[in-house]
């Protein structure tokens, strides 16, 4: 996937931490949520330290070869102590964090009782702010390192610099983001620095990120280092509805749609009481009226088969319900814990009734796809990951397609205050954080998804509802079309051939292999309309996005 422009990459103010163009305003009041401090069980409290000092750094190499810089946390609370150090690439403002760790039993966290060298910079021809040494922390029989320590000397750190955790209060980690090295990221047995998350990752999952890196000389290398897990399961972080409400208002996002966009969002009520119909296998010719809240809908089961949704069958009405309504368009929010619930992901869901056809870029031609890409009934969604220490926006997933991209909140285009700037791709409705085109292919040739600025947006916190908080209970009570757990657009087969050849007849001759090259490389399942299934059937209603 590439776009269609290209800029050589400067380095960014690495020294310059980042910050919200506003401060938070005053939240409800609530039990644990945004009072700094979160308890994982057996004693151990945890802080996220925002306050880092730099010690080492590398000009080159790692993403855009801008080097990486290396910090320890700084202005700790009283009784805490440093986990690990915190490292992240340059080509990006300094916006990061690393947890530190009380212990109020004696127990939970100890000295290492060595080091050992991981890397030294010494010896490299690179460009360098002097050596840089990484050393990995040997803990006591039962407990486990979390993090590296950095250094500008030879000399091994003193064993008061850190502290290991008891081993049943950690969770397996995983690589997660490159952040240096002197080769690619794919370079399999080079040197690289790379941040770690949580293996297991979802609403019921405990692990808990600590900020902390691991570096290593060939990636298939076990990861020698923990990340830490909520024991307990103590949600009492985790916001009020009142909280919810408050922060979505304050970090909502402005989500533009292209100048040329046609099919735009709508809530599921304008969309049932606009002529969207139920129908049933074996009784299609008996499609039936929906219910405003969807209460008809058949509740629960699974995506059989059985019951799809469409639009309505009168032409002049099928065709207004197809552009939405978007004085009427209302956010569906799901509210749940992430990351041992030291997080809080807010998923805004966006209902569009029609998802148009896409166009193709082939070398300087752009030729529309016919039906290709089209289907009734699309769901899009925003994830804002907020921090239960401090209320903080740490970054945005934007689902594009069938997968979707992390933003650190650094890297955001800021509105009004604290309201993110998403763009929605032509037809597609793919959400991209910068205008201009993404191109899903290779070269000069692929799939078009385009976005501008125009008068056709929405302030996501002007119209939303929370639909789902489990951890809530019975604060939150979830609308019958949020269980309805099938299509909610017919299955229609175009065929394959006719298809691309219809296109193939606007393309001059030397143009048509390329074009037919990149049909062949689509899934099979862009070559016909397939009504999407709601946001309980989304691999990130209880796992995390990808």
């Amino acid at each position: 996937m590439g776009n269609g422009t290209s800029a050589t990459k400067v380095a960014l103010p690495i020294d310059t931490p980042f910050k919200l163009p506003s401060p938070l305003p005053s939240l409800p009041q609530g039990e644990g949520f945004g009072n700094g401090i979160v308890n994982l069980g057996s004693g151990l409290q945890v802080c996220q330290v925002v306050s880092l000092n730099k010690i080492w750094a590398t000009n080159e190499g790692g993403p855009d070869n801008l080097g990486a810089t290396f910090f320890e946390p700084s202005q700790m609370p009283q009784g805490f102590s440093m986990l690990g150090c915190y490292s992240q690439p340059n080509n990006k403002m300094l916006h990061g964090w690393v947890l530190a760790g009380k212990d109020e039993t004696g127990e939970a966290l100890t000295k290492p009782v060595d080091y050992t060298l991981v890397w030294s910079s010494e010896s490299l021809q690179i460009k360098q702010e002097g050596a840089g040494y990484i050393w990995l922390p040997t803990p006591l029989d039962g407990y486990k390192a979390l993090g590296c320590v950095v250094t500008t000397s030879p000399e091994k750190p003193s064993l008061e610099k850190v502290r290991c955790v008891r081993s049943d209060l950690t969770d397996d980690c995983q690589i997660d983001k490159w952040i240096w090295g002197q080769g690619k990221e794919s370079d399999p047995n080079g040197f690289n620095v790379f941040s770690l998350r949580p293996s297991n990752r979802g609403t019921q999952a405990m692990g808990v990120s600590v900020g902390t890196f691991v570096a290593q000389n060939t990636t298939s290398a076990s990861i020698s280092l923990a990340c830490l897990k909520n024991i307990e399961s103590n949600l009492s972080c985790m916001p009020t509805l009142d909280q919810v409400q408050a922060i979505f208002q304050a970090y909502s996002p402005r989500i533009y749609f292209h100048p040329d966009e046609e099919y735009l969002p709508s809530s599921t009520r304008w969309y049932f009481t606009n002529g969207a119909l139920l129908y049933k296998k074996d009784e299609e010719s008996k499609p039936v009226p929906i219910e405003p809240t969807g209460s008809n809908l058949p509740q629960g089961g699974s995506n059989d088969g059985s019951y799809w949704l469409d639009l309505p069958v009168e032409e002049a009405a099928r065709e207004r319900v197809k552009g939405g309504d978007l004085q009427d368009c209302q956010v569906y929010l799901h509210i749940k814990p992430m990351l041992g619930a030291t997080f809080t992901d807010i998923v805004a869901w966006l209902f569009y009734p029609f998802n148009g056809p896409g166009r193709a870029k082939v070398e300087l031609i752009t030729v529309p796809l016919g039906k290709t890409g089209q289907h009734v009934g699309d769901w899009e969604h925003v994830t804002l990951r907020i921090s239960n220490f401090n209320g903080q926006l740490c970054g945005l997933y934007l689902s594009a397609h069938s997968g979707g991209t992390w933003y650190d909140a650094s890297e955001l285009e800021f509105q009004d205050g604290n309201k993110a700037v998403v763009y929605s791709s032509l037809n597609g409705h793919a959400m991209y954080a910068k205008p201009g085109l993404v191109l899903q292919g290779t070269g000069n040739i692929g799939i078009r998804n385009d976005t501008a600025k125009s008068n056709k947006f929405i302030d996501a916190g002007a119209r939303f509802s929370v639909v789902s908080a489990e951890y809530m209970g019975s604060s939150v009570v979830e609308p019958p079309w949020l269980n309805y757990l099938r299509k909610w657009g017919p299955n229609i087969t175009y065929d394959l051939a006719e298809e691309a050849e219809t296109v193939e007849k606007l393309l001059p001759g030397k143009l048509k292999s390329a074009f037919d090259k990149l049909v062949k490389s689509l899934p099979k399942e862009i070559f016909g309309e397939e009504g999407p299934t709601g946001p309980k059937l989304k691999r990130n209603w209880t796992g995390d996005e990808v």
